[in-house]
């Protein structure tokens, strides 16, 4: 039984994981489509969102009949909620591709701003980079990692708010990029969102490896309850 139970662990950590890549995909997609001025990509991003929420809805079940059926304790409980709760910050993050994608089909014609677009394209490097370590510390179940990966996100913060400086500075200029400004300043904050959940995966893999439930990046970490 004992046997059976680890390979089934095995299997869920395999899920999160291409869950993990999945999404990742969506991101780097998304983004590229809305620089690229590319519709096709974010019509391909939107319309593939259903893997990920069937992906999702999969491993949640999944999470549920083991706890149901093999009532996990201690550390086996904790890889088993970990994945669960980590798997919906993960779905979350395909929802902000999505968005930003919808964003990219939204736009017609309005003025660009390279140096804004460039600036998102650097900051979509960085959300995917924190996102992709995150999911290797959540494999190694690896809290150093967790915490250090965290700390960047007050790097995603400063790209969301150079985005905005631009954006004020170009709409003052120019009258003409007010409205494609507006998609810059929403797609930066879906980005921001995503390096939020990131964030939050990074707290389940320290919980998962110590038990605790910490909140990372607050002025002074805690634990949560």
């Amino acid at each position: 039984m004992r046997q059976e139970f680890s390979q089934e662990l095995d299997n869920l950590h395999k899920s999160f994981s291409e869950l993990g890549m999945m999404v990742n995909e969506a991101i780097y997609k998304s983004v590229k489509a809305f620089v690229k001025h590319d519709k096709q990509i974010a019509h391909e991003v939107i319309d593939n969102d259903y893997k990920i929420n069937d992906a999702q809805v999969a491993l949640e079940k999944h999470c549920f009949e083991l706890i149901a059926l093999q009532q996990p304790v201690t550390s086996d409980l904790r890889a088993v909620v970990t994945a669960m709760k980590a798997s919906s910050d993960l779905e979350r993050m395909g929802d902000h591709a999505v968005s930003i994608s919808k964003s990219t089909i939204r736009v017609k014609g309005n003025e660009r701003v390279p140096e804004i677009e460039d600036t998102l394209a650097q900051m979509a490097d960085a959300v995917k980079k924190m996102s992709d370590e995150a999911l290797e510390a959540y494999v190694h179940s690896d809290p150093a990692s967790a915490r250090r990966i965290s700390e960047a996100d007050h790097q995603i913060n400063d790209f969301e708010r150079k985005v905005y400086r631009l954006c004020i500075e170009n709409m003052q200029k120019d009258p003409d990029t007010v409205v494609g400004a507006m998609d810059y300043q929403l797609v930066a904050s879906y980005l921001e969102r995503i390096g939020d959940y990131v964030t939050n995966i990074c707290e389940w893999v320290v919980y998962l490896a110590t038990g605790k439930l910490v909140e990372l990046n607050s002025s002074a970490e805690e634990d949560k309850f």
